[in-house]
């Protein structure tokens, strides 16, 4: 089996999917993939540059993150942009690893993380999607102090993606995790015994 993971900006997916594997499931995690396909010597990392400029890397090279972040939130056609350039390459190395996993561990679950799974489409590859949720005025909360941010940029970076009162009427699985971590885990373990994973 394997599921799709979601959720908004500083809702806690990481915290969901170190639970799931905890339990013994298999992670795949797009974010990580996000990296890597920028790593510096990559197609994606040359590609990046060309469009937006040497000033998006760092004297050594590799991706300069923040100042790429402060190019793509201000301007809707430029994170577009980056994401015709990422996306494609994502996609298909989590649809390898995805494929290689079920082969491999056909008696496991695999979780594959996708921060934007809706905005991106991608919700019919997985048999069920699992959406971490919090509050908006959570989130706010959450990601201020997380990424030292005011008020106006940690809106604005929510409102960049699906709000999340619509992936909580979407989802197939919902874990709440506005409460502690560990009601997180009850309702994480509540999806484990449900479904009869060993």
């Amino acid at each position: 089996m394997n599921i799709g993971l979601t959720g908004g900006i500083a809702c806690g997916k990481s915290t969901v999917a170190s639970l799931l594997v905890g339990k013994g499931a298999i992670l795949i995690d797009a974010d990580r993939i996000a990296r890597e396909v920028v790593e510096p010597g990559t197609p994606g990392l040359a590609d990046i540059a060309a469009k937006f400029g040497q000033a998006v890397l760092q004297p050594d090279g590799s991706l300069n993150r923040k100042a790429l972040g402060a190019i793509v939130f201000q301007e809707a056609e430029k994170r577009k942009a980056l994401e015709a350039i990422l996306h494609p390459r994502i996609r298909e190395r989590m649809r390898l690893l995805l494929e290689e996993a079920e082969a491999a561990h056909p008696d496991r679950l695999v979780v594959v993380d996708i921060p934007l799974l809706y905005e991106s489409g991608l919700q019919d590859n997985y048999e069920q999607i699992m959406v971490v949720y919090v509050p908006e005025a959570v989130q706010i909360q959450r990601l201020i102090q997380r990424d030292q941010i005011d008020e106006a940029e940690a809106r604005r970076r929510i409102q960049s993606q699906m709000p999340i009162e619509e992936k909580r009427q979407r989802a197939d699985i919902l874990i709440d995790n506005s409460g502690t971590l560990a009601e997180t885990e009850r309702q994480v373990l509540a999806f484990w015994s449900g479904k009869g994973l060993p």
